[in-house]
């Protein structure tokens, strides 16, 4: 019989978000599945960090935007594993691009990889993560679906990709209520890149996003990571929400 108390999918686990929360869920009893698109190097790094910790891993690189593939990463972790217990939806991007200057395809791009991935992988984990008695799913969504024009930025087609999330997950929460599944999402406010990261901000945009929000800081991995208390035993009766981990930056 395995003595594996739970395995974990995540995805966009090289760095960032999705590491910090490979690094939090690392132990004893836990296998984890970590996905990348193609930062190779980095999922290594974070498998065998996780490794250290106790953790079973295993890796899976694919790019979420093509067709199926949120199904193949959950079949990755049941030959792996055997089962899915639970889902971190993190993979994404941000596209800060205005309306009139991103064409449909750009816009297909953002939902394939952040919605429909999502649908994909949670439709082909329903049968596991109905028969498991410790079933999660935590989706990673955004402040841009919220909050518009904040530092004079706006993303539309993230936003519409993220907003689709949360719906879904609602959705998928209500489903799967009586079957003991939870299933909630975390909206990150204006998060620190990994260092040597590509930074789509400036340093004085950064600095200016820091000064927008209340609490008169950015948002680090690991400050989103500490959400995963929504994938414990003890947030049972946590269903359908969203958790801003914004620094205030909601309020405005």
């Amino acid at each position: 019989m395995s003595t594996l108390e739970r395995v974990v999918i995540i995805t966009g686990a090289a760095s960032g978000i999705g590491a910090a929360i490979a690094r939090r869920l690392a132990a004893p009893g836990t296998a984890l599945m970590l996905h990348t698109r193609r930062n190779e190097a980095g999922l290594s790094a974070v498998a065998e960090a996780a490794r250290a910790s106790g953790a079973d891993v295993a890796t899976d690189l694919r790019d979420l935007g093509d067709d199926g593939a949120g199904a193949a990463v959950v079949a990755a972790s049941v030959a792996a594993f055997g089962r899915v217990d639970q889902i971190v939806s993190n993979a994404g991007f941000a596209d800060k691009r205005r309306i009139g200057d991103f064409d449909l395809q750009d816009y297909r791009a953002s939902s394939a990889i952040i919605a429909e991935a999502f649908l994909g992988m949670t439709e082909a984990a329903l049968p596991y993560l109905t028969a498991s008695d410790w079933g999660r799913v935590v989706a990673i969504s955004s402040f841009v679906a919220h909050t518009f024009g904040a530092n004079d930025v706006i993303f539309p087609s993230t936003a519409a990709a993220k907003g689709a999330v949360e719906a879904l997950a609602k959705a998928l929460a209500y489903q799967l209520a009586s079957e003991g599944v939870t299933v909630n999402c975390v909206a990150p406010g204006y998060t620190q890149k990994d260092s040597g990261a590509h930074q789509g901000v400036s340093d004085e945009g950064w600095r200016m996003a820091a000064d927008l929000a209340p609490m008169k800081t950015l948002v680090a991995p690991d400050d989103v990571a500490a959400a995963a208390f929504l994938l414990g035993r003890d947030a049972a009766r946590i269903t359908g929400q969203v958790i801003h981990v914004d620094a205030g930056l909601g309020l405005l």
